[in-house]
């Protein structure tokens, strides 16, 4: 019998049974006997457990997960150790995996499916990475397709845990390998646009229902990922729409600079695409595959539709190299225009700017004008502050940091929620877009005097108050408020100073923002334009019109709507009302 089953973690969570096994811990389900709701549980493998520094990181990046909050992200609840044993807390989901949903589905889903899933994954990664957090291992296994059809991304941080920032190429890394970027590959430093990458291949196999490389080893297959480019999707499936397929292969672009620069943008070009699939977006392949990308111009413009071939991709082989398609496609447009020698002039044109750009570096280093291309910003000094003071007074961080909790320590010498460590540490020079501040603070010792968390995010009090051992009730007490931001602490119980000590509850009341009259939605599909706009005026809710062609629907009818009827929303809110124009013609 499994050791842990019938054990009872930290006299709170009760271990039911086994869930799932992974290559770094075992997933149970259990029940938090404090709340009385059931629970996953992580525990790290025994052999990981021995290592004192993977047990420092395995904490410390728990804990930081544990502040992301968002419907698409499973949520962590604790993060504990129980003497050679580590383990993490986490919301239970009744679900499968997306790596199991695709294969019943026969591995291949509806584009229109996987543009609802590939919508909800870019929001989590939007989310995470707005606070730091890079997953490094975004994969259909750890992405969790509830019954309702939203998904939820799993494991945040723990795969910069199990690889300390680099991809390890072992067998273990098989399942993973088929979804990691180049640079990843490489082991070289990754950022936000690593997991764009990654999601960029989820998308691929959805629509596709294929992997863009295969292979017998994690070796073989990372090189692929380094050196050659997959087929197209619609070399794949020609009935995949155009836009979808340069979405696809412009977050799978090699060079992360031409990729989007931000989960915020391709979730842009998603919803436009979402709001017209006829859309065309400027991508040529070419240009993404050799070319530095223009940070600014990440966003798409329109295009009228060009005019392409369906090829025929039973007679090619699953992969090219990428110099031999990037060599096919120039001389396929040399043939276009004439015959004209467009690859030597681009050639020639090549040398003479490479050659021009060699004498401008000797010149400037020559001279002592090269300037560094990023900036540095010296980190101010938190320790012996108290975590709420610097929540409050943004002078204390200057205008390029933010602060987060990283975890708690027993401290007599220093008042509960006073920072005793910092991570970067004060006086070192951080470039710009390194910009949070982790901290770990006091929990004093024994008795403490309960902390000031009035005004502060929901999210960020659990987070403090948890880690000073206090006992958080959840779900909290929401209350409408005018004064006190939605989402923030309106007040606390116990109150400001009264001596707590750990275990002891805590009752928030968290604001739900002003009192807004709700109105429902109705349907307006079928109706005309003049008649819904009377409708929305007599409802007190805004109307956008959005104008596009449709074969179903004549020309004035509204064909779509966001959001859909028995949606209830706000007295004041938009609803975006799409307008036929008629058939395309």
């Amino acid at each position: 019998m499994d050791q842990y089953i019938g054990k009872l973690l930290d006299n709170r969570y009760e271990v039911l049974e086994l869930i799932g096994v992974g290559g770094m811990a075992r997933v149970y389900k259990a029940r938090c006997h404090r709340l009385n709701r059931l629970v996953a549980i992580k525990i790290l493998r025994d052999d990981l457990a021995q290592d004192a520094e993977f047990r420092r990181r395995f904490h410390d990046e728990s804990q930081a997960v544990a502040m992301l909050s968002h419907p698409n992200i499973m949520a962590v609840y604790d993060v504990s150790r129980a003497s050679e044993m580590e383990y993490i807390v986490m919301e239970l989901i009744d679900g499968v995996t997306l790596k199991q949903y695709m294969q019943k589905k026969g591995n291949k889903l509806n584009w229109r499916e996987a543009l609802h899933f590939i919508t909800q994954i870019t929001k989590a990664l939007g989310h995470a990475h707005s606070r730091g957090i890079i997953h490094r291992d975004i994969k259909p296994h750890n992405i969790m397709v509830l019954r309702d059809g939203s998904v939820k991304v799993a494991d945040f941080g723990i795969a910069r845990v199990t690889s300390g920032g680099h991809s390890t190429l072992t067998q273990e890394a098989l399942g993973s390998v088929h979804y990691i970027s180049p640079e990843q590959a490489r082991g070289s430093r990754i950022d936000a646009r690593s997991d764009l990458y990654s999601a960029g291949v989820v998308l691929y196999e959805m629509i596709t229902g294929r992997l863009p490389f295969e292979g017998d080893t994690p070796v073989s297959v990372a090189i692929q990922h380094i050196n050659s480019i997959p087929l197209s999707p619609r070399e794949i499936d020609p009935s995949i729409p155009e836009a979808l397929e340069a979405i696809t292969m412009k977050a799978m672009a090699p060079n992360p600079s031409n990729r989007y620069s931000s989960a915020g943008k391709m979730l842009a070009d998603l919803e436009e695409f979402r709001k017209n699939p006829n859309i065309n977006f400027d991508y040529k392949q070419a240009d993404i595959l050799t070319k530095e990308a223009d940070a600014d111009e990440d966003r798409t413009r329109l295009v009228p539709p060009p005019i392409r071939e369906t090829p025929q991709h039973s007679d090619r082989p699953h992969r090219r190299p990428q110099a031999e398609r990037i060599e096919d496609e120039e001389e396929e447009d040399g043939r276009r225009s004439g015959g004209f020698p467009w690859p030597v002039i681009g050639a020639v044109l090549a040398i003479l700017l490479f050659v021009g750009g060699l004498f401008y570096l000797i010149t400037t280093v020559m001279t002592g004008f090269i300037t560094p291309s990023e900036t540095y910003y010296e980190v101010p000094s938190l320790v012996g502050e108290l975590f709420k003071d610097v929540e409050d007074d943004q002078s204390l961080l200057g205008d390029h940091f933010t602060v987060a909790v990283r975890g708690s320590r027993e401290d007599e010498n220093a008042p509960a929620g006073t920072i005793l460590y910092q991570d970067p540490e004060a006086g070192t020079q951080e470039k710009e877009g390194t910009t949070e501040i982790r901290v770990t603070i006091s929990s004093g010792s024994g008795t403490f005097e309960m902390i000031d968390v009035t005004n502060m995010p929901y999210e960020t009090a659990l987070t403090m108050l948890s880690n000073l051992g206090l006992d958080v009730i959840t779900p909290p007490e929401y209350r409408t408020s005018s004064e006190i931001e939605e989402n923030r602490v309106i007040e606390f119980t116990p109150q400001k100073g009264a001596p707590v000590s750990k275990g002891d509850q805590v009752n928030l009341v968290i604001s739900s923002g002003p009192d807004t009259p709700k109105v429902t939605v109705i349907n307006f599909i079928g109706q005309t334009r003049s008649w819904a706009e009377d409708k929305l005026n007599l409802m007190n809710l805004e109307c956008k019109f959005i104008e596009s062609y449709s074969d179903e629907y004549p020309a004035g009818e509204v064909f779509d709507q966001n959001p859909v009827q028995g949606t209830e929303v706000d007295q004041g809110s938009t609803v975006n009302l799409q307008v036929s124009l008629g058939p395309d013609p």
